[in-house]
């Protein structure tokens, strides 16, 4: 039981570190095309 319940954890915790790195991911594209319009709004 003991057993189960560890690795039910490390399974949880890993899919909470992906899911976390998509979201980052996804936040860091969305600054970089806020840049972009930025830049061709000055030209």
């Amino acid at each position: 039981m003991k057993r189960a319940m560890v690795i039910s954890l490390l399974i949880i915790m890993t899919l909470l570190v992906i899911s976390g790195c998509n979201t980052i991911r996804g936040a860091g594209e969305d600054l970089e095309r806020g840049g972009e319009a930025i830049q061709r709004s000055t030209r």
